[in-house]
């Protein structure tokens, strides 16, 4: 009798050790103690101001894994140096993929870098997910169905501020400074398809520059010389923090606008020097840090915590951090929602069926949804303005 019960017992333990098997499902880079992910990001190059996010974005799976991971699984997460050169963020795609065996690359940064390597990663049916880029065409689930973008639209945001320029500036006439590659030209886009047909009459000036140039100060002063009263400022942040500092020195006085990447108060403004650059606007989509309005923010503090514990040597103020913080907590919550289904095909289910997501950093009333035929998570930003101290709420823009 006893014998009977110890087989019968032995016989339930192998049938619900078999059905937890069956209820695994695993793609590459996962086992059950470890998932793999990777990036590569601008470490070097002339867009090394973005490296911060990666180093916080690794910070925040560190901090992850000393909780117990996810599900018990540690994140193995990868970090390869691009210095923003389209070639060798190709080059680490493969890496990563054929050598590194990835389930996924997540949140890396740059839309000529994003570009470079969309075809070979929707070749190989390897998630490019939540990547930190603005472009429009990162938005095509019909062409590259592997590709899930994080960042908000840089058209949008171009619409945006083009809308209000024209209901709030009397007579505007607008001057342009955009980056020469896929980034500067998405802004362009959405400038274009706000103004229409008026594009060529109410822009009285477009300058464009190279990511490799030394400074924009010609182009700034071409722009000054042209009349212009409002200043479209699509750059990324070391131009960015140039253009403000040539058009103070110029005395030039437009509606300013600059785009949400080179927006940084600390990486930015305060290296311009903040009464220079008072009045400036952008789009908003997080809590900045170092700004009076989230001072006492419970959030807010939990950051400044984390990163004097996992990010000792990153500047807490740096709000491109804050853009790597936010991209580990949406990568979390994506892998978490994958369950032990932890596929690649999966992985893209969970992440482009967003359903009013929130996270801790996000703007009070930012919800993130998508759908598998649209892919954009958020829907609209805060466009701000900068009073000398921190940004001023001026009005939310939905996008289209």
């Amino acid at each position: 009798m006893r014998a009977t019960t110890m087989a019968l017992v032995a016989a339930g333990l192998l049938l619900a050790t078999a059905g937890q098997a069956q209820d695994k499902k695993y793609g590459p880079g996962v086992t059950d103690t470890e998932i793999t992910i990777g990036q590569s990001a601008p470490f070097s190059g002339p867009a090394s101001a973005f490296g911060i996010y990666s180093r916080v974005e690794q910070a925040y799976f560190n901090a992850v894994n000393e909780k117990g991971g996810i599900n018990k699984r540690k994140i193995k997460f990868i970090m390869l140096d691009n210095g923003f050169s389209p070639p060798k963020a190709l080059e680490a795609s493969r890496k990563l993929v054929e050598e590194d065996n990835v389930l996924a690359e997540v949140g890396t940064v740059g839309t000529p870098t994003n570009s470079a390597t969309q075809r070979y990663l929707n070749g190989k049916k390897v998630p490019q997910l939540l990547i930190s880029a603005g472009g429009s065409k990162f938005n095509d689930p019909k062409q590259y169905p592997w590709t899930v973008p994080f960042y908000p639209s840089f058209e949008t945001e171009a619409m945006g501020f083009a809308r209000y320029a024209l209901k709030a500036q009397q007579a505007p006439k607008i001057g342009v400074l955009y980056q020469n590659d896929d980034y500067g030209k998405d802004y362009l886009k959405g400038l274009k398809k706000a103004l229409g047909d008026n594009y060529s009459k109410l822009v009285v000036s477009e300058q464009s520059y190279e990511l490799t140039d030394p400074t924009v100060d010609s182009q700034v002063i071409s722009l000054a010389g042209s009349g212009a009263n409002v200043f479209m400022n699509f750059t990324t942040p070391k131009f960015s923090a140039q253009a403000l500092r040539k058009a103070d020195e110029l005395k030039w006085k437009p509606m300013q606008f600059i785009a949400s990447p080179g927006s940084s108060v600390q990486a930015v403004l305060k290296v311009v020097g903040f009464d220079k650059v008072e009045g400036v606007m952008t789009a908003q989509y997080f809590k900045e840090p170092g700004d009076p309005a989230w001072e006492k923010d419970p959030d807010m503090q939990a950051y400044f915590a984390f990163i004097k514990k996992y990010a000792p040597n990153e500047s807490a103020l740096d709000a491109i951090g804050v853009s790597g913080y936010v991209n580990g907590q949406m990568a979390e919550y994506v892998l978490n929602a994958a369950g032990n289904e932890l596929t690649r095909e999966n992985l893209l289910k969970k992440a482009t069926t967003l359903k009013d997501v929130t996270l801790s950093l996000l703007l009070p009333g930012i919800k993130l949804s998508n759908t598998p035929e649209d892919y954009r998570a958020y829907h609209g930003f805060q466009l701000s303005r900068f009073d000398g101290k921190g940004w001023t709420s001026v009005e939310y823009i939905k996008a289209d």
